[in-house]
């Protein structure tokens, strides 16, 4: 392991909350921390509505696709988030696991998809706090 953490979100579709949650993430640390997303059951595309919250936070999220959650994804990550993938997300040794809970984005509207994100915001602050202590070299 490098001194640069690697962080894995996983959720069912790898559309909307593990996506946000690698957005925030990367717009964030930048390039202190590894950032991966993957899903269980990946769309086809990222949820429009997600794309849109985010770029009410000035994150581009457009870019990505939902990608199928590989064993290498978890062996090579430090700390995995999972949001609702249950017994479907390998668990290796010697990793950190992290479960959020959190409404699933998909068929919601934008009124109901804004406080998700929100939630989702505070919740990778907390981690970066933890990842990337103040004081560490940037």
């Amino acid at each position: 392991m490098t001194d640069k953490p690697t962080v894995l979100f996983v959720c069912v579709h790898n559309a909307g909350r593990s996506q946000m949650a690698a957005g925030y993430l990367q717009a964030l640390a930048g390039d202190r921390v590894e950032v991966l997303s993957a899903g269980s059951e990946p769309k086809d595309q990222i949820n429009p509505v997600a794309v849109t919250v985010m770029a009410e936070e000035g994150i581009d999220i457009a870019g990505g696709a939902p990608k199928l959650l590989t064993v290498d994804a978890v062996r090579e990550s430090d700390v995995v988030i999972t949001m609702g993938c249950g017994d479907a997300c390998p668990i290796f040794p010697g990793k950190r696991y992290e479960d959020w809970q959190l409404d699933d984005p998909a068929g919601q509207g934008i009124d109901a998809v804004r406080p998700i994100r929100d939630e989702i915001r505070g919740r990778v602050e907390g981690l970066m706090a933890e990842l990337l202590p103040e004081g560490s070299a940037a």
